[in-house]
């Protein structure tokens, strides 16, 4: 059995709650759950006590069992010390699109093309007095 250590939705609309539970990862999100490990209130403030309330004991206990946590709750965990620290890839989300690489690429072409003139520009009038001066 797949075990998970997740966020439970409770509250009414735009006043989330939710609850830190243990469960089988193939129940619903809100569906039935093994142990109720804690809470979570993200309307309170970042630096308040209350924001997340977690039995660390039970959390143990369940990853020692074989339970993975969520990005979210490994978070929490991470925060309270009882996990080691991961560093995470965002692999897709932080790629621009296809229109903005295109509009990027055509940036660096322009900029290449300025770059190029102003160097031909450096070049030629340094060579037109050596031209005029050997004409003469």
């Amino acid at each position: 059995m797949a075990m998970k250590i997740r966020l439970a939705r409770g509250g009414s609309k735009k006043r989330p709650h939710y609850a830190i539970v243990a469960s089988d990862s193939r129940m619903p999100r809100d569906g039935r759950f093994l142990e109720k490990l804690g809470v979570y209130n993200p309307l309170l403030p970042k630096d308040s006590e209350d924001r997340v309330k977690i039995d660390l004991d039970r959390v143990q206990y369940w990853l020692s069992h074989g339970a993975q946590p969520t990005d979210r709750v490994a978070r929490f965990l991470e925060a309270a010390g009882v996990k080691e620290k991961t560093e995470r890839q965002n692999l897709k989300k932080g790629e621009p699109g296809k229109a903005a690489k295109e509009r990027a690429q055509k940036r660096l072409d322009r900029e290449e093309a300025a770059r190029a003139a102003a160097e031909e520009a450096k070049a030629a009038p340094a060579e037109a007095p050596a031209e005029e001066a050997a004409s003469e």
